[in-house]
C-alpha cells in the first residue's frame, strides 16, 4: 500500500533514451505529443524504461501544455487535463508519447480517484509530468490548440504571457545614469536597490545588454515581463518612480525592427522632453492669475506679483481729487494735483514693508498727505505735523513699519533732514551736508558815543568747531569807517562776534548786516 515511504518519480523509457541521444548527436527534432494515465491493474507500478506501454492504460489524450520549468532548463513540464466526464477509476502511473506513438517517459504517481459526474463528486484533473532531461534544445514543444482544455492556472499564465508583451510595462524603482555592474546590491541614481528591486538599465557600453532587470544579490537576469524577444518590442515604455535625477520620467526603447535579446543594441529615450517633469517642472510661457498684493498663501506667484513684492512699482496714477487710500494703491506712484490731501491705508490694514510713492505735481504747492487716525507720518525719521504739505515736484516713498508711515528717499527726506536743517527768518542759518553751516542777520546798532566802542551779535546757533569767516554791510547814512567785524575776548566762543566802530561819530539805531561761515 502507498505510505510515507513510498517513492514516485518520471523516467525515460529505453525508447525514449535512445530518441534523446539521437537528437542530441543528429539535431533531429524530438516532439511529445500525447499523455496516458492507468490505474496498473490496481497494483502500485513501479516505472521500468523497458516498459512500452502502461499496465493498464484507461485514456489516452493530446497534451494540454508542454514546457521547459522557468526554474530549471533541464526540466520538461508535461500537462494533460482531464474533463468532469471522465474517469470511473483511478490513476496510479503515466505514460508520455511522442509524435510516433512511442512511450518516451513513464511515472508513477499517488493514487487518485478520477470520479464521474454521476458519482456526486466529479471534477475537472490536471495530471503533471515533471520530467529531467539531459538537453531540451532539440525538443520541441508544440501542443494541438484545438484539442486541449485550459485550467484556471493555464489561462492565468496566458494571459501573463500576453500582458507580458505590451509595449507599456511596470514601472521600475529606479534607472542607470552610467555603466554599471549588472551583479550586487548597488545604489542606481541615489536609490540604495535591494533584492527584488526592478530596475532600466540603459547606458551600458555593451548596449546588447541594456533592457529590464530584477535586483539581486549575485547576477542579475531580466524581468519576467521583458526576458524574451516577444516582450521586448520597438516602443516599450516603462516609468521610473525614484532618483535623484531621473524620478517621474518614462522612457521609451527606439531600437526599430526584430530584437534578439543578448543581441541587438537597445536604445532607451525620455520620452518626458518637451514636458513638465511632475517634480521639476520647466514651463514654456505659462501664464497666470496674479495673487491679491500681500498673498501669502502657496498660490504660485507671477513676475507681476514678484515685481511689486520686490519693490517695483506696479503703475502710475495721477491723483485729481482728495481721498482715502486703499490697499490696492500700495506698490504704486501717486502723483497729486494741486489742492489734492490723500490719507494713507491705516497701517493696520498692510504688512509690514507695504510702500507707495508719493509725488507732487512740478507747479504744486498745495498737495498734502495725511494719515489715519492714531499713525503717524515721519519724515527723515522724526514725526512731522500732518497734514504735511510737499514742495513743488517733491516726493519720497512711505513704508509701513508697525504703526507709522516712515518716509525714504525721494527729496522731501532730504529737505527734512538734519543734514539739510535751515531757518530762513531774518536772522537765520542753513546747514549743509559737508557741514558747512551758513549764518545771517539784520539789526541796529546800540546807543554808541565814542569811537571804536563794540557792539556784540550772537548768532542763531553755536558753530560746532569753528568760525570760518564772517562779514556785513550797513545800511543808508552810516560812516563809511564804521565797518569792523572782530571776535573779541568777551565774545562767547563761536556763538558770537563784534562790531567795531573804526572812526566818525556812530550813531544809534543805525541799521547793518551780517554773514558768518563756520562748521
Amino acid at each position: 500500500m502507498t505510505d510515507q515511504n513510498s517513492q514516485f518519480f518520471a523516467i525515460l523509457t529505453a525508447v525514449g533514451k535512445a530518441k534523446q541521444a539521437n537528437a542530441d548527436a543528429l539535431g533531429i527534432p524530438w516532439t511529445f505529443s500525447q499523455m496516458g494515465v492507468g490505474d496498473a491493474n490496481d497494483t502500485l507500478p513501479v516505472p521500468s524504461e523497458h516498459q512500452i506501454q502502461l499496465i493498464r492504460e484507461r485514456r489516452r489524450a493530446p497534451l494540454n501544455q508542454v514546457k521547459v520549468d522557468p526554474n530549471n532548463a533541464n526540466i520538461i513540464i508535461a500537462e494533460q487535463v482531464i474533463p468532469e466526464d471522465v474517469g470511473g477509476w483511478w490513476i496510479r502511473e503515466i505514460g508520455l508519447y511522442d509524435a510516433a506513438g512511442d512511450l518516451v517517459a513513464v511515472a508513477n504517481c499517488a493514487p487518485s480517484f478520477k470520479p464521474l459526474m454521476s458519482q456526486g463528486s466529479a471534477r475537472t484533473q490536471v495530471i503533471r509530468m515533471n520530467l529531467i532531461v539531459s538537453n531540451t534544445a532539440n525538443i520541441e514543444l508544440k501542443i494541438d490548440p484545438s484539442v486541449v482544455l485550459a485550467t484556471r492556472v493555464y489561462v492565468d499564465g496566458k494571459v501573463l504571457e500576453e500582458i507580458n508583451k505590451l509595449d507599456s510595462k511596470q514601472s521600475v524603482r529606479a534607472a542607470t545614469t552610467a555603466n554599471i555592474a549588472l551583479a550586487g546590491l548597488q545604489a542606481v541614481d541615489g536609490v540604495a536597490l535591494v533584492a527584488g528591486d526592478r530596475v532600466l538599465v540603459k547606458n551600458q557600453a555593451g548596449a546588447k545588454d541594456n533592457g529590464l532587470y530584477i535586483v539581486s544579490a549575485g547576477a542579475w537576469a531580466r524581468t519576467a515581463d521583458a526576458d524574451s524577444n516577444a516582450e521586448v518590442t520597438s516602443a516599450m515604455l516603462v516609468s521610473v518612480e525614484q532618483g535623484a535625477t531621473l524620478a517621474d520620467t518614462r522612457w521609451q526603447l527606439i531600437t526599430d525592427g526584430a530584437i534578439v535579446l543578448g543581441t541587438t543594441l537597445l536604445t532607451f529615450q525620455n520620452v518626458t522632453q518637451g514636458f513638465a517633469p511632475i517634480n521639476s517642472p520647466a514651463l514654456v510661457d505659462p501664464s497666470a492669475n496674479t495673487p491679491p498684493l500681500f498673498d501669502s498663501s502657496k498660490s504660485l506667484a507671477t513676475t507681476e506679483f514678484v515685481a511689486r513684492s520686490a519693490g517695483s512699482f506696479g503703475g502710475s496714477i495721477s491723483i485729481a481729487a482728495s481721498r482715502v487710500l486703499t490697499v490696492s494703491d500700495i506698490g504704486k506712484r501717486l502723483e497729486l494735483a494741486t489742492g489734492v490731501t490723500v490719507t494713507l491705508p491705516a497701517t493696520e490694514s498692510v504688512p509690514n514693508g507695504a510702500a507707495v510713492l508719493i509725488s507732487a505735481g512740478p507747479q504744486s504747492t498745495t498737495s498734502r498727505v495725511t494719515v489715519a487716525a492714531g499713525d503717524q507720518l515721519a519724515m527723515s525719521n522724526l514725526a512731522v505735523t500732518v497734514p504735511y504739505t510737499l514742495s513743488p515736484g517733491g516726493d519720497f516713498i512711505a513704508i509701513r513699519e508697525s504703526g507709522v508711515w516712515r518716509c525714504h528717499f525721494g527729496s522731501e527726506t532730504l529737505r527734512t533732514a538734519s543734514i539739510f536743517a535751515a531757518s530762513l527768518g531774518g536772522n537765520g542759518y542753513q546747514k549743509l551736508p559737508s557741514g558747512l553751516i551758513l549764518q545771517w542777520g539784520y539789526r541796529t546798532t546800540s546807543a554808541l558815543s565814542t569811537n571804536y566802542t563794540a557792539d556784540a551779535v550772537t548768532f542763531p546757533i553755536v558753530f560746532p568747531t569753528a568760525i570760518l569767516s564772517r562779514g556785513g554791510s550797513f545800511g543808508s547814512g552810516a560812516a563809511a569807517s564804521w565797518l569792523s567785524f572782530t571776535l573779541e575776548a568777551t565774545d562767547t566762543p563761536r556763538s558770537s562776534m563784534t562790531i567795531r566802530a573804526g572812526s566818525g561819530s556812530p550813531f544809534a539805531g543805525q541799521p547793518f548786516s551780517w554773514f558768518a561761515l563756520g562748521c
